[in-house]
């Protein structure tokens, strides 16, 4: 616990103050611990009927617990409302009524008042995950220590409460925490790319970029912000920030064996500009991208059966990261599509790949979005499953060719998570062998 956390509690600064948090996910419990070590009285609301007292753990005999439809009386007395990230303001818009927008913040935001160390924060559509992993490991290799969390892991009130103080905060950071921050203010912030994704979340694409440029409205002249050459037309003149802005794109400087594709090509080089502001040499750097191999359900090669190779990228959840998949291949792709539709255009989306890929293989959900635009370009199959699929591109693939799993949606019409549809998909290929 750091001196900030500790001073608050001794000087009682909570005391007495009503705190809810909305959501008992991980970050949402996190944040009802915080609350309650700093000396709120906190109430955790969830719209999930089914949440009972066990699911608080420690704090069941702590906090209150209030479950179904959020009520007006659920929040009326609050002092500080926190939300998880998957909850969005507007679909508590008739409970919140009247209640000051400053009352309302979210995890992240209410634990980075308490930070000591300086933040280095990664956002983008595609590539957080590998990118924040990747500068993690850097810094290991460079004998800085830091903790690695916000979206990805350990969320951020979980580090405050249970961790040793770390040299760096990296931290993976979403749309939907940003959108209730306002203080939030990392030492960098890394912006890798963007492209239509959570349009089930937010209302439109200027809110979904508008949630993304939050994490730089409080920087200064001392912070860096680092944005990716593709972000020039819709954000260089827009005045987002005041702190020194720097632009990268894909370059050669590195050899990362293991990370294939332009895409990666500029992430890499962004986790470089990111760590070098920390006192990381090129070298050290460079040792720990030629080493670094990419977390599972990342264009991962699964296997190679009868001359065909089967990759799994179960975590492209949109176009955008698809179109970087296929472009990483160098054989004809045999693509496998489906699940949640998130938002995208999918006519562009066939124009960038119509060269590369061969067969499309539709599975699950959202065959009434892809079929119709894509079966025009290209040979268009439906399965009712992900192991239908596979068995049926199994059956049409040639030696030379790459069954790719790259869905360009969520995974929640047939599984739990990415995770989860990427083991099913290695389950299938394995049956194959």
């Amino acid at each position: 616990m750091n001196r900030i956390v500790t001073n608050f509690i001794e000087q009682r600064t909570l005391a007495g103050k009503r705190g809810v948090v909305v959501g008992t996910g991980r970050s949402g419990l996190a944040a009802a611990r915080l609350l309650t070590v700093l000396g709120c009285q906190v109430r955790v609301a969830d719209s999930n009927e089914a949440v009972t007292p066990e699911r608080l753990g420690e704090l069941k005999d702590t906090v209150e617990l209030v479950t179904g439809p959020h009520k007006k009386e659920h929040f009326a007395d609050a002092d500080m409302i926190v939300l998880s990230p998957g909850v969005p303001v507007r679909k508590l818009a008739h409970a919140l009524e009247g209640i000051p927008a400053r009352t309302i913040v979210a995890e992240l935001e209410l634990a980075s008042w308490f930070i000591e160390a300086p933040v280095l924060a990664v956002t983008g559509t595609n590539g957080k995950t590998t990118t924040t992993t990747l500068i993690s490991e850097i810094f290991r290799h460079a004998g800085i220590k830091a903790f690695t969390g916000g979206n990805i892991g350990t969320p951020l009130c979980e580090y405050l409460l249970d961790m040793e103080q770390a040299e760096v905060i990296v931290l993976e950071v979403s749309s939907f925490q940003l959108q209730n921050c306002r203080l939030f203010k990392p030492r960098v912030g890394l912006f890798l790319n963007f492209a239509a994704n959570h349009l089930d979340y937010h209302e439109d694409m200027d809110e979904y970029l508008s949630a993304k440029l939050t994490m730089f409205s409080r920087m200064t002249g001392e912070d860096t912000a680092l944005l990716h050459e593709s972000l020039r037309p819709a954000i260089g003149d827009r005045g987002f920030t005041n702190a020194r802005v720097e632009w990268f794109g894909p370059t050669d400087r590195f050899e990362a064996p293991h990370l294939p594709g332009e895409h990666n090509r500029s992430n890499v080089e962004g986790a470089w500009q990111a760590v070098r502001r920390f006192g990381v040499t090129e070298a050290q750097a460079a040792e720990a991208i030629r080493a670094f191999k990419p977390l599972a359900h990342r264009i991962e090669r699964v296997a190679e059966v009868t001359g065909v190779v089967y990759i799994d990228d179960s975590k492209a959840t949109t176009l955008d990261a698809v179109i970087a998949a296929v472009r990483s291949c160098d054989r004809p792709v045999r693509l496998l599509m489906g699940g949640v539709w998130k938002g995208g255009d999918v006519a562009a989306f066939a124009r960038e790949v119509r060269d590369s890929v061969i067969h499309i293989g539709l599975f699950g959900g959202s065959r009434e979005v892809f079929e119709p635009i894509l079966s025009k370009t290209f040979p268009v199959t439906w399965d009712a499953t992900l192991e239908l699929a596979v068995t049926r591109q199994a059956g049409l693939a040639r030696p030379g060719e790459i069954v790719l799993l790259s869905p360009a949606t969520s995974s929640f019409d047939q599984y739990k998570s990415y995770s989860e549809r990427g083991d099913d998909f290695k389950r299938a290929v394995g049956s194959l062998a």
